[in-house]
C-alpha cells in the first residue's frame, strides 16, 4: 500500500497547510515536517483522508478513495483531534480504546492490557504524565487493534518532549510489522532525526512520480460540504464507526467542536469519525 500527497494544501494561500507532496508506504517509517501550531494536526487530516485538501489530491495505490484511506490509515494523537484528555487515566484511555476496537473494555481488562503490553503500573497514571516513548508505543498498538487498519499517522510526538530515538524505534517496529508509517514532527526534531544515520530516518517529502488523473472519485467533495460524518452504516465492515455521509449542515459547528484550532477561512474540511477523542482515528 502506498499513499501519495500530490501538492496538496489547506486554507487561503496555504496558512493552514502550505503546498506539500509527499509519500510513504506499507514496511516503511518516514517522517515529514510541519510546523506552527494548527499544521501538524492538518497534514495529519489530510494523509489519513479525514481532510480534503483545497488543491492537489491525495491517493492510495494511485486511485482517489478517501474512503478506504480513512478506513485503513489512524491518526493517532493528533492535537485537538484525536489525542486524549491530558487528565484522563491512561486506564481510561485503553478502555475507550478497546471498546472502539470491539474487545472487551471494561476497568479489568484495561489493566490486563497495559499489563500484557508491560505497562501495567501505569494504570492510574493519567496519561499526560506518561513517558514520551510509552505514549508513542501504547496509542499505536491501541489504534492497530482497530480491523482493517495497515497505516498509522503519528502527529507531533516530538512535543511531549523525550528524545527522538525513543518514539522513532517504536515507529520503526510497527514498520517492520507491516504497517506503513508517517511520523509528522517539528524542525527540530526532523534535525535530529536526520543526524540518527543508524536509524536510517529518511524523510517523506522527497520526488513525487507525476500524478496521473483518474475518474472523479465517489466521495470527491461537494460544493459546500467540507465536513463528512461517518455513520453506522460501515460498522459491519470495521467496528471503527467511519460513515460516508456528507453532513455540509453541520460542518460549522462540528469543525469547531472536534478541532477549535483549525481554522483555514474557508469551509473545514475534515471528515471525522465519530469516536474523534480517542488515540487512533
Amino acid at each position: 500500500m502506498k499513499i501519495t500527497l500530490h501538492e496538496v494544501s489547506k486554507g487561503r494561500g496555504g496558512q493552514a497547510l502550505p503546498t506539500t507532496s509527499l509519500e510513504f508506504h506499507t514496511g516503511a517509517v518516514r517522517f515529514a515536517i510541519a510546523e506552527t501550531e494548527q499544521r501538524p494536526s492538518v497534514l495529519g487530516l489530510i494523509a489519513s483522508g479525514r481532510m480534503r485538501p483545497d488543491t492537489g489530491r491525495v491517493t492510495i495505490d494511485g486511485s482517489a478513495d478517501n474512503r478506504r484511506l480513512r478506513r485503513t490509515i489512524a491518526l493517532v494523537d493528533a492535537p485537538d483531534v484525536s489525542d486524549p484528555h491530558a487528565d484522563i487515566t491512561l486506564a481510561g484511555v485503553v478502555g475507550e480504546e478497546l471498546m472502539f476496537a470491539g474487545v472487551g473494555a471494561t476497568p479489568l481488562h484495561s489493566r490486563r492490557w497495559l499489563t500484557q503490553l508491560g505497562f501495567g503500573e501505569l494504570a492510574g497514571v493519567s496519561i499526560g504524565n506518561v513517558d514520551p516513548a510509552a505514549r508513542v508505543r501504547i496509542l499505536c498498538e491501541l489504534a492497530v487493534l482497530r480491523k482493517g487498519t495497515e497505516g498509522v499517522v503519528l502527529v507531533s510526538p516530538d512535543r511531549h518532549g523525550g528524545s527522538p530515538d525513543g518514539w522513532w524505534r517504536i515507529a520503526s517496529e510497527f514498520a517492520d510489522r507491516g504497517y506503513a508509517m508517517l511520523v509528522i514532527v517539528g524542525g527540530s526534531a526532523a534535525v535530529a532525526l536526520e543526524r540518527m544515520h543508524e536509524l536510517e530516518a529518511i524523510n517523506a517529502s522527497g520526488p513525487i512520480p507525476p500524478l496521473v488523473l483518474d475518474s472523479p472519485a465517489d466521495d470527491e467533495p461537494t460544493a459546500g460540504a467540507d465536513i463528512v460524518t461517518d455513520t453506522a452504516a460501515d460498522d459491519d465492515a470495521n467496528p471503527d464507526p467511519d460513515p460516508d455521509t456528507d453532513t455540509a449542515a453541520d460542518e460549522d459547528e462540528d469543525a469547531t467542536a472536534t478541532d477549535p484550532a483549525i481554522d483555514t477561512d474557508t469551509d473545514t474540511d475534515i471528515d471525522t469519525d465519530t469516536d474523534q477523542n480517542g488515540a487512533g482515528r
